[in-house]
């Protein structure tokens, strides 16, 4: 049986053409950047991480010594948030983020107040939004760093972040966002967009897993958070993985608009046909999909548990996830819907479908009738229905 995957915001498949550039760094080319000045593979070596690295700025209109490769984003968030922390004047033990961030920058956040650092976890709406007006009035003479996403990773709304960028800028304050789920699927012009610095992944893109990077505007200090070599210019030590940055590259050059267009309309019919179609069905996030990251799909279904829903496609070869708690690791439910202000049932009755490019229509109208039968045979036997 074939599965439909559809756990996209979670990993992705990776492309055979960057598979094929990756394997030339593996089987022909296999020297390491560092050795550029011991031989001719190291330097070979070196060309070819420069050159991702160019088509990485590029997409972003930034300079290619502005961009760190990492292991991730988990790294990139820790690095940005850590390594300003690092670099801060004595006084400057503010920061602020928002309450549905990535984990990455939740836990580094957490991990800095227990050791004295004061946070603000900014509110959202129903929607996922912040209010950048309580933003603005948050900042203070010891903030030091604002941390807002992009888009989420739950319920894929898309923030404002060049409205944020500004706000940031005007009160003097750094600011840096997890840009994880929507480069390159967005255009992000860092010379219209202020932010000091802003993480990306490159499997969440149909590129290679392990491999990440930081954009940090030129002049923004940041120390390293671990120390070892002098790599990365010297803010990220350790072997470069030189496949990996090839394998990023490549990724970012085969993103076509089309495929984006193709998702689109793809999150547009699942949509339609889970809410229109089936009883007690609730669009978690935005409804402008504008303002919603292409392919994200969040709803709740009434009167049932998600991981009884979740359980059930498995056993028909569909992939997705579920917010509910037993899911997780933690007892709680999804803490992104319960800052939203949802009850802990809609919570619990979550189900997140994240699409790619290499879905199809077929593949949307199966899940639509399956979840049809699913929904009904389990709202049979609910206690709650």
């Amino acid at each position: 049986m074939k599965t439909i995957y559809m756990d996209n915001a979670a990993s992705t498949k990776t492309d055979h053409a960057v598979v094929d550039e990756m394997l030339r760094y593996y089987d022909e080319n296999y020297a390491v950047a560092s050795s550029q000045f011991s031989h001719s593979p190291g330097i070979a070596a070196r060309e070819a991480l420069d050159s991702a690295r160019s088509v990485i700025a590029n997409a972003l209109n930034a300079m290619p010594e502005e961009i760190i490769f990492t292991s991730g984003g988990t790294e990139a968030n820790n690095i940005a948030i850590k390594g300003a922390v690092l670099s801060a004047e004595k006084n400057k033990n503010h920061i602020i983020c928002s309450a549905i961030e990535h984990n990455s920058v939740l836990h580094s956040c957490q991990h800095l107040e227990q050791n004295g650092f004061k946070v603000t976890y900014l509110k959202v709406d129903e929607k996922g939004f912040i209010d950048p007006d309580q933003l603005f009035d948050s900042i203070n003479d010891n903030t030091l760093i604002v941390s807002i996403q992009h888009g989420n990773q739950e319920v894929g709304t898309i923030q404002d972040i060049k409205r944020i960028s500004k706000i940031c800028r005007e009160k003097g304050v750094l600011f840096h966002t997890d840009a994880v789920l929507t480069f390159p699927s967005y255009s992000i012009d860092l010379k219209d967009i202020e932010a000091d610095m802003l993480s990306m992944s490159a499997h969440k893109f149909h590129g290679p897993k392990g491999i990440g990077a930081l954009f940090i505007r030129k002049g923004t200090p940041v120390k390293k958070i671990f120390h070892g070599g002098y790599n990365e210019f010297d803010i990220r030590p350790g072997t470069e993985n030189i496949p990996g940055a090839v394998g990023f590259a490549k990724a970012v050059e085969i993103a076509e608009k089309y495929d984006y267009d193709k998702i689109r309309d793809l999150q547009k019919k699942l949509i339609q046909g889970l809410t229109s179609e089936i009883e007690g069905v609730e669009l978690n996030g935005p409804k402008d999909l504008d303002r919603r990251v292409q392919g994200n799909v969040n709803v709740s279904f009434d009167k049932i548990e998600g991981e009884s829903i979740v359980l059930h496609y498995d056993m028909r070869g569909i992939a997705v996830i579920t917010g509910s708690a037993c899911f997780s690791r933690s007892l709680e439910p999804s803490y992104v819907m319960m800052a939203m202000g949802f009850s802990h049932e809609r919570a619990h009755g979550s189900i997140r479908y994240t699409l790619s490019k290499f879905n199809t229509q077929e593949e949307i109208e199966k899940v639509i009738e399956v979840s049809k039968e699913i929904v009904d045979s389990l709202r049979k036997i609910s206690p709650i229905a």
